[in-house]
């Protein structure tokens, strides 16, 4: 969503800290459903991003709730950090619908935070200004949606 809606200015990977080997496919279908691209996408671990040869990353963002409290890796160049808390929508125990509205509802939850980060005006902000920015984004309540959430052309499942 980051590579997208940045328009160039990002470069977003995505890993999580107990990968499940497979990308979950209400994950690939809400980003299928939207256009997005999903054909290199693959489960894989942080610590892939902790090596000395791992991509240069300007910030981190944990998401799932569980990595709240977990000790995160040592990030090479030293990132910028927050944690945009989410319920884990591969937890929903129910049927596929339940479980498909779990992931739509995350979605959107996701994409209002991420339209807020890539409207950041970065080159006139200092380090510490830019910190407070990424913490408060992560701290925006996302249920109910906000009204600045509610409609957007990348996200057909709002319309």
């Amino acid at each position: 969503m980051i590579n997208t809606l940045g328009k160039g200015r990002f470069k977003a990977y995505s890993a999580g800290s107990h990968p499940g080997g497979v990308v979950n496919p209400y994950a690939i279908e809400q980003l299928k459903s939207i256009g997005y691209p999903t054909d290199t996408l693959r489960s894989k671990s942080w610590d892939e991003f902790a090596t000395p040869d791992a991509p240069q990353m300007d910030f981190v963002f944990t998401v799932c709730d569980k990595a709240a409290g977990e000790t995160c890796p040592i990030w090479p160049g030293h990132p910028m950090t927050a944690h945009w808390g989410f319920e884990d929508p591969a937890a929903v125990e129910g049927s596929d619908e339940e479980k498909r509205r779990a992931f739509q509802t995350i979605f959107r939850q996701i994409m209002c935070r991420v339209r807020a980060f890539v409207s950041l005006p970065l080159d006139r902000l200092d380090a510490a200004a830019i910190k407070r920015e990424i913490v408060d984004i992560g701290k925006t309540q996302v249920m109910p949606l906000p009204e600045s959430c509610a409609k957007d052309d990348l996200d057909p499942v709002v319309q």
